[in-house]
Order: C-alpha cells, then structure tokens, then sequence
C-alpha cells in the first residue's frame, strides 16, 4: 500500500520532483554503409522533467572507457525534459551536409524539426557485428550505456523504453514506438520520435518510488 502510495505521488509530482534523466532510445550502427547520409548515429532522450545542459559530454563504443571516449559536438548544447535528439558521427566541417542529407533520406527534406548533434573521434566507428554505446558527462560520470548484437541492416535497433546498461536487442517495426519507413524507402526507424508518455512517465515514477524507499529504509 505504501508503495502505490508512493507511485501515485510520483504520478502527480512528477513535474515538480523527477530530474532529467537522459537514455539511449536508438541505434543504428550500419548508418555508416547508408548511401545518402554514410554514417553511423544513434538517439538520446531525456525521460526527465527538465532540461539537462550536455556540454562537455562525450561518448565511447565498447572500450567502455571515459578515456578512449569522443567529445560531442558544439552545435546541440541542452535536451529538453521529453526531447529526443540525434547524434551523427560526424566532424564538425561535414556536419552540414551530413544533416542535410540524413533529413532528406528520412524526411525528404533537406530540413526538420528534428534536433541534431554529432560526435567525432578515432576508434569509435560501431560495429554491425555488435558493439556498445557509452555516455559520460562533463566531469566523466557514465551517464548511459547499452549494448547491442549484430545489426539488421536498415532497421534500427529500438530501446524506446529506456532500458540501460543492458543489450538491446528489440528492432524497430513500422507503426511501433513512432517507428516509420525511411521517405527513401531504405531504412525502418524512429529518429526524433519522442516515446510514449507512458514509457516516460513509468521511468520517472520508478524514479521516485525507489528514492522514497531508500529514504524510508534509511
């Protein structure tokens, strides 16, 4: 009883109470062999309530290491509370046409809504035989990770529920999560798409529930 109590503050607090809380929703590690955009991204979401600055974060494949990690790049510097945002493995001088070209294979559009980030660096290319992705923060804290097996070309792997530090193995099928087919017709996937507020919703709950309970056993 006390721990639906709790869930059900959770519920209506939410706003108030949970803090951003950044995931690893997608990934495609054969974007590299794409012929439109040729790289590999994936998506990071913000379950949180609020807005999270990712200045000075980086990210790792499977080293797993803050010091092989990458810098992100300076052209997305926040995510917002329930924002998902793309990050193409990219330098900053082919950003633009990087962008470019994945909004056309996507939305056919050189153009979109949809935010994008990049992140460049030696050794961090990932695998389509399985491989990893690490977050850390500004100050080297692991943010995320997930891990993952071998791709199936053209359809990204799926973790709109936010699982972490975990392998994902769950593929993106048209009209799940947001998932749709490419405007190319090549790829099946969601990027951008925020997922489910209920997917958000039971996370940050969690959040919650599991704070009070340390606090009550405390």
């Amino acid at each position: 009883m006390r721990i639906f109590a709790w869930a059900v503050a959770g519920l209506l607090l939410l706003s108030s109470h949970a803090s951003a809380d950044i995931r690893i929703t997608e990934v495609a590690s054969w974007g590299s062999s794409n012929g439109t955009y040729g790289v590999d991204w994936f998506e990071l979401t913000n379950f949180g309530a609020s807005s999270i600055d990712i200045t000075g974060w980086k990210m790792d494949d499977n080293s797993n290491s803050l010091a092989n990690s990458v810098p992100f790049g300076p052209q997305v510097t926040t995510i917002g509370a329930g924002e998902s945002v793309v990050f193409l493995e990219t330098s900053s001088a082919s950003y633009a046409t990087r962008v470019a070209n994945f909004n056309n294979a996507w939305f056919g559009t050189p153009t979109s809504s949809l935010k994008i980030g990049s992140y460049t660096g030696s050794g961090v290319g990932l695998g389509t035989g399985g491989d990893a992705v690490n977050i850390f923060d500004s100050i080297g804290n692991l943010i995320t990770r997930v891990d993952f097996g071998t791709a199936t070309t053209n359809v990204t792997f799926d973790n709109s529920i936010g699982l972490n530090n975990t392998v994902i193995t769950a593929l993106s099928a048209i009209g799940v999560n947001g998932a749709f087919q490419s405007f190319d017709g090549r790829e099946i996937g969601s990027p951008g798409a925020v997922p489910e507020p209920s997917a958000l919703g039971l996370l940050a709950v969690a959040g919650v529930v599991a704070g009070g309970l340390r606090r009550k056993r405390s």
